[in-house]
């Protein structure tokens, strides 16, 4: 039997575009599915970023009107991905975000744009690229969620359709005087395709018609199928929960390996935590904390918003920094938690330190320097910032949902007496809850051999994509045609 071919369609991925944990599961997925003997090709769009990373490409068609415009679909290679690329200048070519504009603003013609990702992906999938006719086609998020109705529209065989839910508080509502634009006829404007409380919902339609639905973790895959998790769409996906699954994602251990980390100042491994110290002291001077190697250090790299919880943080920031502890802190988002943040940064000088933006080496830096890794969010789909962090040996501290349930054991008694602790979890999510976390952080820090042990756990633990691959594997095999 041949290998199997999949199609993975995205709205970013890394190391070329990324705005969060989509790229890097988009980017990593890849590679680990060629050890199970996958053949994967990417379809992204064609934002500047992209066509500069593009190696040699090929044009294997021409759209005279795509959208509003002309288009092309190239491949090519970038680093160790390869890609199909839609070259459509009216649609991608934009600096900045792929999904919003210089006002924060979302673009106005997002629906024709991630339209255009789906429509070339089900062309894709009818055969439009004969050197590569795809056995499964890998939807991801909102973005690709026309994928399947756009299929469901030719005739003839087609591909098996799998959607992934990164979050499904993002679902791409557009209005319904959209449909014709989006070379949608009115047969499929049901309550049984894409019609959303008299609106266009791309993640409700492809979750209607996709073959099968995944999510980033089976903690995850249970609170989207009742009425507080699943944001209006609980109903539809246990009506299809016997196709929907929690599949764990993992972290891509090349790129994030203490003992080969170019962005440290120092590389280390589970056998020399020691050299942690060197990485701890580069941090603090970076950003302007007081060098003190006894001050527990947390570390926040985090989206900044409601749902991520950093309102908790600075609701209990005296308590956290008592006794000396110190806050290094990555993120970008709300514009009044981004203010907070710097406000705090004068008020407790040499102890709070942040850089508000995205900086991929910091990002390193802190999961490298931090003692503690702070992930209080009020959701989590499934989270990758506390597996770097295990990975790298700073102490998760997460609220348990989500992915965060499922991949830290919490240091309870316990956990700690048979050696399987690998972090704090707290719940419910309030600040009563967050504040006890990290007091038992702090009592655990005073316990230098027991934190190792902590640490030494959490480097042990498997965190990379190896698993996750077995499972998407099985899962499209199971559609594939007989």
């Amino acid at each position: 039997m041949k290998p199997l071919s999949v199609l993975s369609v995205t709205s970013e991925v890394f190391p070329i575009i990324k705005t969060g944990g989509l790229a890097d599961v988009a980017g990593a997925l890849p590679s680990a599915l060629a050890q199970e003997g996958m053949t994967v090709v990417t379809l992204v769009p064609g934002y500047p970023a992209v066509l500069k990373a593009l190696e040699r490409p090929e044009v294997l068609h021409q759209y005279p009107g795509f959208f509003g415009g002309t288009a092309r679909l190239l491949s090519g290679r970038a680093g160790d991905l390869d890609l199909f690329v839609i070259d459509a200048p009216h649609l991608f070519e934009r600096s900045g975000s792929p999904y919003l504009a210089s006002n924060g603003r979302d673009w106005p013609d997002n629906a024709r744009r991630f339209a255009a990702l789906g429509r070339a992906a089900a062309d894709i999938g009818q055969g439009l690229t004969p050197g590569f006719v795809p056995d499964v086609i890998h939807a991801h998020d909102w973005q690709a969620g026309l994928v399947p109705v756009y299929l469901s529209l030719s005739d003839g065989p087609r591909p098996g359709t799998v959607i992934t839910i990164h979050n499904i508080a993002f679902q791409g509502i557009f209005p319904a005087d959209l449909l014709f634009e989006l070379g949608l006829p009115t047969s499929v404007f049901t309550v049984d395709g894409v019609e959303y409380y008299g609106q266009i919902s791309f993640l409700k339609a492809g979750l209607q018609l996709a073959d099968r639905i995944t999510t980033v973790s089976p903690t995850y895959a249970k609170e989207i199928q009742t009425p507080e998790g699943g944001m209006a769409l609980d109903g539809l996906l246990r009506a299809r929960s016997n196709i929907v699954s929690g599949i764990l994602n993992g972290i891509d251990d090349k790129v994030w390996d203490p003992s080969t980390d170019a962005h440290l100042a120092r590389p280390y491994d589970r056998d020399n935590l020691a050299a942690r110290a060197d990485n701890k002291r580069a941090l603090q001077e970076r950003l302007g904390l007081k060098p003190d190697p006894e001050a527990l250090l947390f570390g926040v790299v985090s989206r900044l918003s409601e749902q991520k919880g950093l309102d908790l943080v600075l609701a209990g920031l005296s308590r956290l920094l008592a006794d000396g502890a110190q806050l290094a802190l990555l993120g970008a988002g709300d514009k009044a938690l981004e203010d907070s943040f710097q406000t705090a940064r004068i008020v407790y000088p040499g102890q709070v330190g942040c850089f508000v933006g995205y900086d991929e080496a910091l990002a390193h830096q802190i999961q490298g320097g931090s003692d503690a890794l702070l992930v209080p969010s009020r959701f989590e789909p499934c989270g990758l910032t506390q597996l770097c962090a295990m990975r790298y040996g700073s102490i998760p501290i997460v609220a348990r949902v989500g992915g965060l349930a499922d991949t830290i054991i919490d240091a309870n008694e316990m956990a700690i007496a048979t050696g399987a602790a690998t972090g704090f979890q707290f719940g419910p999510v309030n600040l009563g809850a967050a504040l006890d976390a990290f007091d038992r952080a702090k009592n655990l820090w005073r316990d230098k051999s027991a934190w190792q042990r902590l640490q030494e756990n959490g480097m042990g633990a498997d965190v990379s994509w190896h698993r996750a691959a077995r499972q998407y594997a099985n899962l499209y095999r199971s559609l594939r045609s007989p």
